[in-house]
């Protein structure tokens, strides 16, 4: 019989497998409001990444209910569980390297979606970091309350190259937001994955165990159930 400690460890990550899929679905549905930094921070596509990924984990939480009350000597549903486990650590460790590699490039990345935003996007940003352009005064720039035409002509003689330049522009300001934000999500997702293998390798001992019991019962079936003292 399965003992009741290796069950309980079993249900212990079955239940975290639950916990990480739901906060999966959550972070998707929250963060999709209307925030000018988030929303260039996370783009729909990894919203969609995270309702998916969390859908999936969510969905093999229910199947594992199925796979493990069945009968002692029935481990076909406990077999496809880790077959799913399996894809469900390929979809958490691509996503969470997919963000870890665009984490790695961000002022580069993040340049030219930040040419892309719409100019009110752009003031919104220059006013709340009191910066002008992204790499230098003149990149990407709008006239706003902070940046006044004079400003922007001080800004735009400064040398991006020097260090003691850097907070003028708004390169360093938005990118210290979102590297942030995107080390939080890497570093959420990459912390489902001992969840999933736990699982996994737990559901292969509740399979080992399973059918050493069974085959115990057949021998001693077979010795005319007087068991083996």
């Amino acid at each position: 019989m399965v003992s009741r400690k290796l069950m309980g460890f079993w249900a212990l990550f079955d239940v975290c497998l639950l916990a990480a899929g739901v906060v999966s679905i959550i972070f998707s549905v929250v963060y999709r409001k209307q925030d000018i930094l988030l929303n260039l921070t996370i783009s729909k596509a990894d919203l969609t990444a995270a309702l998916v990924m969390g859908i999936m984990l969510v969905a093999t939480f229910i199947f594992s209910i199925g796979a493990i009350i069945q009968k002692n000597h029935v481990t076909i549903g406990l077999v496809i569980l880790n077959y799913i486990l399996v894809a469900d650590a390929v979809v958490v460790l691509v996503i969470g390297s997919f963000v870890w590699f665009f984490s790695l490039q961000q002022r580069n990345n993040y340049h030219a979606l930040y040419v892309e935003l719409p100019a009110s996007s752009r003031v919104f940003i220059q006013d709340k970091f009191s910066c002008c352009g992204y790499f230098n005064g003149s990149d990407a720039v709008e006239p706003s309350t902070f940046c006044t035409s004079s400003q922007i002509a001080f800004t735009n003689a400064l040398d991006p190259s020097d260090v003691n330049n850097a907070d003028s522009f708004c390169v360093t300001k938005v990118t210290a937001f979102t590297d942030y934000t995107l080390n939080q999500m890497f570093s959420y997702t990459y912390g489902f994955m001992p969840i999933v293998l736990g699982l996994l390798l737990f559901s292969l001992c509740v399979i080992n165990k399973r059918k050493e019991d069974e085959r115990f019962k057949k021998i001693d079936a077979k010795r005319g159930g007087r068991g083996f003292v």
